[in-house]
């Protein structure tokens, strides 16, 4: 059995310092195997955003991977983002912007979607090289390896909002994603929390891939969610999604997602909507909240 705590779109800059304490006790006390960081590390990829992000990923007390978010390109030095995009990233979190992790149970990659010469810098795309990549590191493992992917756009959008633009040439990606048996998508960038397969929106893909999508994780950029995380257990054939949700004190234990798998289909199990999403919203397919993200 192994456990990943899944967490998104931090944005040092914008943070509330009692939920960042929060976030680290809570990981604390889970003791996830490894912690995946999927992108918007910082608000406005300045020196001293990512210096704040460098300090919190020092005191993780587990091993980590992440990727960037269009967040942590420059927005307003438009040279820099021209010029030298990621600098700054690399500098202060890491250079490799596609870790992996392999261990006896599972396969772990990253994969930077975020761009910053596209129309609309904010969104993000795969390329035929990480496509490329993403067959290499996964095709040969056998298929009792549970294989994830991370990136910070989205392959699937809400329930409630099918319109939801998605990571760019998702269409190019999804065939080699499901060919080389990738079991799991995590992704942020909506600060929306939500599981489910990638087969409910995709019909042309036939082989079941799960998708968990997280909240932000620490920023006041709420969009009628809470701050919350994503911890995974995976117990093959056996996934279970807990949403781990910020209440005013502490993490807190809230919508919980349980997956099976027969044969090439994820099988949803049984689902809890016991969350209390901020605000008295209601919940929707057992979804939290309906916002998505500026795109500023």
């Amino acid at each position: 059995m192994k456990r990943l705590a899944h967490i998104s779109d931090l944005h040092f800059g914008r943070i509330d310092h009692r939920v960042v304490d929060g976030l680290l006790a809570d990981l604390t006390a889970q003791a996830p195997d490894l912690i995946v960081i999927s992108g918007d590390l910082v608000q406005r990829a300045k020196p001293r955003h990512f210096k704040e992000a460098s300090a919190f990923l020092e005191k993780l007390p587990f091993p980590y991977l992440v990727v960037p978010g269009n967040h942590d390109i420059p927005v307003y030095n438009v040279f820099r983002r021209f010029t030298n995009p990621f600098g700054h990233y690399r500098r202060y979190i890491t250079t490799d912007l596609s870790p992996l992790h392999i261990d006896d149970e599972m396969a772990v990659l990253g994969i930077n979607t975020a761009r910053p010469v596209i129309m609309d810098f904010s969104e993000g795309r795969m390329n035929r090289r990480q496509i490329k990549r993403v067959r290499e590191v996964f095709s040969d493992m056998p298929d009792t390896m549970f294989k994830v992917l991370f990136t910070h756009h989205p392959f699937l959008p809400p329930p409630d909002l099918p319109g939801t633009r998605l990571v760019g040439r998702h269409k190019l990606a999804l065939p080699a994603l499901e060919s080389c048996g990738v079991d799991l998508l995590l992704a942020g960038h909506l600060h929306k929390a939500y599981s489910g397969d990638i087969m409910s929106f995709h019909t042309q893909i036939a082989r079941s891939i799960l998708v968990a999508q997280a909240s932000t994780a620490t920023s006041t950029r709420l969009r009628n969610e809470a701050n919350a995380y994503n911890l995974i257990t995976v117990a093959h054939p056996d996934v279970t999604f807990e949403v781990r949700s910020w209440e005013g004190a502490a993490f807190m234990g809230g919508l919980v997602s349980s997956y099976r798998k027969h044969g090439q289909r994820w099988t949803l199990q049984a689902q809890d909507t016991g969350f209390r999403p901020v605000g008295g919203a209601g919940q929707e397919n057992g979804m939290r909240g309906s916002g998505l993200a500026d795109r500023a």
